[in-house]
């Protein structure tokens, strides 16, 4: 019995690939796609750090301007509770003692005390 020989021009390629189609996009088009979201991440951030800085530049120049009124206002209070309490202590002693040895005006401390403390 004669062998079984391939035919004459041969046979078929086997084919032992998967033939699927590619998902997705390739390799460089995501690493671009990567670099152009975190390229535009770090320019917000810093666009954000700039405004931040710029708005506490503001802030500080606002309270710089400030500090004129405020003076003003913490010596009105401050003429306003000494003239009071002048004006208290005249009520009580009949006279407005000196409490210390010189002239010169000592700006008085006035500290909240509490009425009630436990220990």
């Amino acid at each position: 019995m004669p062998q079984d020989m391939p035919p004459v021009g041969g046979y078929g390629a086997v084919q032992y690939k998967r033939n699927l189609p590619a998902r997705g996009f390739r390799p460089a088009t995501l690493l671009a796609i990567s670099g152009g979201v975190i390229i535009f991440g770090w320019y917000k951030l810093i666009v954000g750090i700039r405004e931040q800085n710029e708005l506490a530049r503001e802030k500080m120049w606002s309270r710089i301007h400030l500090i004129p009124l405020l003076q003003a206002e913490e010596d009105r209070d401050l003429v306003r509770r000494h003239l009071a309490d002048q004006a208290r202590e005249k009520k009580l002693l009949g006279e407005n003692l000196k409490v210390y040895n010189s002239d010169r005006y000592v700006r008085p401390t006035f500290a909240i005390t509490p009425g009630h403390t436990t220990k």
